[in-house]
């Protein structure tokens, strides 16, 4: 059992990255240099390619190879409520990596100049370009392997493994640093606990996008992504090993400290939860 979830896991991811890398391949052909820009609209054509590939690959290494359905991937839907109450989860963190930023280590924010008005038209279109990059990277890290290891190895170990991998993954992030990568580690950590709150993948999926929009929002980089927001901006003080510096909150020991608080939290009621 042990060995047939991990060669399906790696199937899995490995099929799915190679599907997306050569279909990107492909549109970038068609569409020509534009599509390889940095920008709004290629971040949008790579979370739609992730997200064709990966579901691809969920259906052929989850549904049809590893016999996983609906209910065992946690994708039953439940209304709006588990995926609000996900952004809330990843509001309330994100919020409190940048207040300890602000109350420690001079972090502030000033107004650009800018209008009210189109910061809320851009927070809005953040909003839409990241809520699908938030759910194909909990359909990679999140999805099946996740099922597939947990029933095999633990939930324990395999959201570890997991969230070392998706910590991996962002190591050439602008910016990244071994506390930033063990950082992220530790979001994945997070999201991997959250995943098993009521509302699976749509919770996990809401309490990604409410730390990566609430960022984003409020003018401070994610992962190391800075966002070009209007009418305010974000100074995050020092030292950088505390606040991040141009990695973000998450390249800094606030976030280490929400980060870690969220995931107990999170684990004390997935126990309680499965208690009753």
């Amino acid at each position: 059992m042990r060995l047939r979830a991990v060669g399906l896991s790696a199937a899995f991811l490995v099929s799915g990255f190679a599907l997306a890398i050569g279909l990107y391949g492909v549109i970038a052909r068609l569409l020509g240099p534009r599509a390889l820009t940095l920008g709004t609209e290629a971040a949008a054509l790579q979370s739609a390619v992730m997200l064709a590939s990966f579901g691809l690959a969920t259906w052929v290494f989850g549904f049809r190879a590893g016999r996983l359905d609906a209910r065992r991937l946690r994708w039953t839907p439940g209304g709006a409520r588990p995926f609000l109450t996900g952004l809330a989860v990843g509001i309330v963190p994100a919020l409190g990596a940048m207040a300890l930023g602000v109350s420690f280590a001079g972090a502030r924010w000033s107004l650009d100049g800018g209008s009210f008005g189109a910061w809320l038209t851009t927070v809005a279109g953040l909003l839409a370009l990241l809520l699908p990059a938030a759910l194909a990277e909990e359909m990679i890290f999140r999805g099946v392997p996740l099922v597939l290891l947990s029933e095999a190895f633990g939930r324990a170990s395999a959201v570890i493994g997991l969230a070392v991998m998706f910590g991996l993954a962002h190591l050439f992030n602008p910016g990244a640093t071994s506390l930033a990568i063990g950082n992220v580690a530790l979001a994945g950590v997070f999201l991997g606990t959250v995943f098993y709150l009521p509302g699976g993948l749509w919770t996990a999926t809401g309490a990604h996008l409410g730390w990566n929009a609430t960022l984003a929002a409020l003018a401070a980089p994610v992962s190391g992504l800075p966002f070009a927001m209007p009418w305010l901006d974000y100074r995050p003080g020092a030292p950088q090993w505390f606040t991040g510096g141009g990695f973000g909150p998450e390249g800094g020991l606030t976030a280490t400290a929400v980060l870690a608080a969220g995931t107990i939290l999170a684990a004390r009621l997935t126990r309680k939860e499965s208690a009753t």
